[in-house]
């Protein structure tokens, strides 16, 4: 099943002489159960991108479908409802909520699509022991470390059962063995059939993915599987969640 399909999009920032095309006329698909790296270097457009397959911005032309919805149809409302209930999204900078347990924060999807606090609890708690963090549910951010808070945000992720996992930069802010910690767990999500799609700019990074975008100047100069190249995840990875 076809879960992300890009149409010819560009993006073009600015009017006129300071006009920016950060995309330019980019084509993909992502299917159930893929996990993709896109890479480039600060300026081909990756970022761009990404904010598109998150329904955070739009293409200036071309078309973008989530789940064979043309998103290009939606108005806010139901653009604020896709993006809650079919991406879960996992930031460099993680972006919890300072004052609030890592049980509160990873609860506030749910709370925002309107399920009940009991069933809230019981998922969020789910989602938290699945990232071994089910010792830490009543610490705020301050209180966890760097690679802590980044499996507090995979469990927020996930806890709405997403169609795909979009991360940005995941690893950007963590030491090496945080770093491998969230890559076994991105792993194993790939391995529970999970769909991701993380941008990089780690070889080490993009290496543990299915597959590899690359970026140049908006446009995309590669798209390769690489499971035959690189083998299978390492064996360290154990599935963590169910898959949709």
């Amino acid at each position: 099943m076809t879960v992300l399909d890009v149409r010819d999009v560009t993006k073009v920032y600015g009017e006129g002489g300071t006009a920016v095309q950060a995309l330019r006329g980019v084509s993909l698909t992502v299917e159930q159960g893929d996990y993709v790296a896109i890479m480039g270097a600060s300026g081909s457009g990756k970022s761009t991108l990404m904010n598109i397959l998150g329904c955070l911005d739009v293409p200036t032309s071309g078309r973008y479908l989530l789940d064979g919805t043309d998103v290009g149809t939606l108005d806010d409302r139901r653009l604020a409802i896709v993006r809650n209930r079919k991406i879960g999204f996992v930031f460099q900078s993680f972006n919890l909520i300072p004052r609030m347990s890592a049980l509160a924060n990873v609860e506030l999807p749910l709370a925002y699509g309107g399920v009940k606090a009991a069933d809230r609890r019981r998922r969020a708690l789910a989602a938290l022991d699945g990232v071994g963090l089910s010792e830490r549910i009543g610490h705020e951010p301050n209180e966890l470390s760097g690679g802590q808070q980044q499996r507090v945000a995979i469990a927020r992720a996930l806890v709405s059962h997403p169609l795909v996992v979009l991360a940005d930069e995941p690893t950007g802010n963590l030491d090496t063995r945080s770093t491998e910690d969230v890559l076994d767990i991105l792993d194993g999500l790939s391995a529970s059939g999970r769909t991701i799609v993380l941008i990089t700019h780690e070889n080490e990074v993009a290496a543990r993915a299915k597959r590899v975008i690359r970026l140049v100047d908006g446009r995309v100069i590669a798209d390769r599987l690489q499971a035959a190249v690189d083998g299978p995840p390492p064996a360290t990875a154990q599935p963590v969640g169910g898959a949709r």
